[in-house]
């Protein structure tokens, strides 16, 4: 069955180094000490207690997964995929750990490596897909496109994201710490100043808004409003309805209709004109 999903996958990026790997018959222990963490890593920080868990299991059932190392030419092996294992590792006390070793790998490779692997666990925060999205484009020039492309993702949410990195540092902050959302702070990209963003910011935590509510302050702020939906065209008839009405009656008259009847109103203009109206009305009575 084809693979799916995200990007070329880890096959199409990373060539096995076919001949150990036939030898050794897969996977093979290595010393954890001889594996460095990926330089290119978006991931910049792991949970104290996740990591506890981890370790804890491992000590218990052992790595059930080996991570993914390269050949370095200093004679260590590049994580590559499989981070939270190997830390876990150290975390246990366990001296070696099992690994699949693949040939060299580019730095741009090591990078899409890293994020697919992370975007497929979903452990990135927004901020950290953004770095790693903006090395990409700026390191490798790659386009949005072609970073969608490797990663499985739409080329608006990659812009969309690397645009988060325009926001102020303190809103930044609010974003790492779970103050708000990825989708609160898109709201506030557009504002059109830092001055704005963070001041609109202090009005949605200090409120609680949510992301909707929030979209609804940023257009009061900016000036826009939304946009009513147009009025339907009466017909000819109800036209027509109205003029006889308003002769027979001498005010104006709105009629209307609905799913079910309608409507109609009778303006008057003085305590007169609504005596001569319930007259009229009236008159039959």
């Amino acid at each position: 069955m084809p693979k799916r999903g995200l990007g070329r996958g880890l096959d199409a990026l990373i060539p096995i180094d076919e001949p150990e790997e036939a030898a050794r018959g897969g996977p093979t222990d290595l010393l954890v000490s001889l594996v460095v963490r990926n330089p290119r890593q978006p991931r910049t920080r792991i949970d104290p207690a996740e990591l506890s868990e981890l370790a804890a299991s491992i000590r218990e059932h052992g790595v059930i997964q080996p991570i993914i190392v390269s050949k370095s030419d200093a004679g260590q092996y590049v994580l590559v995929a499989g981070e939270r294992r190997l830390e876990a590792c150290k975390l246990a006390g366990l001296p070696t750990i099992p690994a699949i070793v693949r040939g060299h790998t580019s730095d741009q490779a090591l990078l899409e490596l890293a994020l697919i692997e992370n975007i497929q666990r979903a452990d990135l925060s927004p901020l950290e897909s953004a770095q790693a999205y903006k090395h990409l484009a700026d390191d490798f020039e790659l386009s949005h496109e072609e970073i969608a492309k490797r990663v499985g993702k739409q080329r608006t949410t990659v812009s969309n994201t690397i645009r988060l990195l325009k926001l102020p540092s303190k809103i930044q902050g609010a974003l790492a710490e779970g103050l708000l959302s990825e989708a609160h702070a898109r709201a506030l990209l557009a504002l059109p100043n830092a001055q704005a963003q963070l001041a609109a910011m202090s009005t949605v935590i200090g409120r609680g808004l949510n992301v909707r509510q929030t979209e609804e302050l940023v257009r009061q702020l900016t000036g826009h409003k939304r946009v009513k939906p147009a009025k339907a065209a009466k017909s000819a008839e109800l036209r027509s309805i109205e003029n006889k009405l308003r002769d027979s009656l001498g005010t104006r008259v709105g009629l209307s209709r609905g799913r079910k009847g309608g409507t109609i109103v009778i303006h008057f203009y003085s305590d007169d004109d609504l005596n001569a109206l319930v007259d009229r009305l009236l008159e039959d009575k």
